[in-house]
């Protein structure tokens, strides 16, 4: 019933998002010998509001259409090079081949948003990486035929990724993925399987909740099974391609990170409209290119949901080392090969400090010498892998320790 009625809505004001548009284009016509006055600017800084807040927003693109290497200016394809129900293997192909180059697997989060959140995370790894990424659908799109999506089907996808990708991949979980990729890691080297990660750097993941809970955390672990099974899960309406998928759908997920902020996404919103107002393009563009982003969301297989709520932040099952997969406990003392990275942000509201860094501690029989712990001082969740100082201190850190365990051939001088 919720996920109709937002449907509803949002049919509903359609006309009203058509008709702010519409005032734009007309108010911007090049014979208004107005458009360019205070009132003009007014006007369409209005209409632009009004038009943001009645849209809707559909996954955004890429636009990683290019990157230079040595100079030289390539494209960038985007090849599906494993389709599944639930998520491709997506790879950026340049258009002329770099060899001797490391491969790196992005994992993105399942977690409401679309995988372009990572679209600066990545752009920094592709002139001097192979890079692919885990590009999850939205749920309220695939067919009920395909079945469900659980915490283990995760895994699946990630060890058959990872076999596709073959040895020596190197490995980079962000947030939320960071459980998986370590359960997928450990079964993967308890059986000895040629195409188990040479690295993992893990970003800003609930590995331990247990530890500094944040709002999110408290959020989550505030309330049982059942509650978010009544509250929360609901079924997808018979307008969309996956009707009777059991989801969580991605508008709930964002009301609730929004309210926990709102002052400040108010605040940000009327200094965008000031912004509009005063002509400041920079600033306009800035707030349009973050909300295009924050606010195009996805809905989330339910079961995944609930298997994630219950094992990573209401029992804490990898920490206190009873997670199981297909009913075999996951034994992270099985991880013996794969360096390690963990990284946090001094500021981080959504993963508190240590929960990361707790993954270092858990794998009992990795050597030190392959454990890094980095955290970067000044910022939030989202600046671990966004952002100037993710640009000029987070990635160069991780090429890094990907390439000291690189064969000393492909090694970056």
């Amino acid at each position: 019933m919720l996920y109709q009625l937002n449907a509803t809505y949002m049919e509903s004001i359609k006309p009203l998002n058509s008709w702010a548009k519409f005032v734009r284009d007309f108010n911007s016509a090049p014979w208004n010998c107005l458009r360019f006055s205070a009132a003009s600017r007014t006007l369409d800084a209005s209409m632009e509001f009004v038009e943001r807040l009645t849209d809707c927003y559909d996954e955004p693109s890429w636009e990683l259409d290019e990157t230079i290497i040595k100079g030289e200016k390539l494209a960038i394809q985007y090849n599906v090079i494993a389709n599944k129900p639930f998520c491709n293997l997506l790879h950026f192909r340049r258009s002329k081949a770099q060899p001797n180059q490391p491969k790196v697997l992005f994992v993105a989060p399942l977690s409401g948003h679309f995988a372009t959140l990572l679209r600066g995370t990545i752009r920094e790894f592709l002139p001097d990486h192979d890079v692919y990424v885990t590009d999850w659908r939205n749920a309220r799109d695939v067919s009920l035929s395909s079945g469900e999506f659980h915490f283990d089907d995760y895994v699946d996808y990630l060890i058959e990724f990872l076999e596709m990708l073959g040895p020596e991949t190197h490995t980079i979980a962000v947030c939320q993925p960071c459980v998986p990729l370590m359960v997928a890691t450990s079964l993967m080297s308890a059986q000895n399987n040629p195409a188990t990660p040479k690295t993992m750097t893990l970003m800003g993941g609930p590995i331990d909740t247990r530890i500094n809970p944040t709002e999110v955390n408290d959020y989550a672990s505030g309330k049982d099974l059942e509650w978010f099974e009544s509250n929360v899960i609901c079924t997808v309406p018979e307008q969309y391609e996956g009707v009777g998928q059991l989801v969580y759908p991605g508008f709930v997920q964002l009301s609730g990170f929004m309210s926990m902020n709102l002052d400040t996404h108010v605040q940000k919103h009327f200094k965008f409209f000031g912004d509009l107002v005063k002509g400041d393009g920079d600033n306009a563009e800035a707030h349009r290119k973050f909300y295009n982003e924050y606010l195009a969301v996805m809905d989330l297989p339910a079961h995944y949901y609930l298997d994630t709520i219950r094992k990573v932040f209401l029992e804490q099952k990898l920490p206190n080392g009873t997670l199981q997969y297909r009913g075999q406990r996951v034994d992270l003392a099985s991880i013996t090969q794969t360096a390690i990275m963990t990284i946090e942000g001094e500021l981080d509201d959504i993963t508190g400090r240590g929960q990361t860094a707790a993954a270092l501690d858990l794998c009992t029989k990795l050597r030190k010498t392959k454990k890094v712990h980095y955290e970067q001082e000044g910022v939030g969740h989202y600046g671990i892998f966004n952002g100037r100082r993710y640009r000029e201190c987070i990635a160069p850190k991780i090429k890094g320790f990907i390439n000291k365990y690189e064969p000393r051939k492909r090694r970056v001088a």
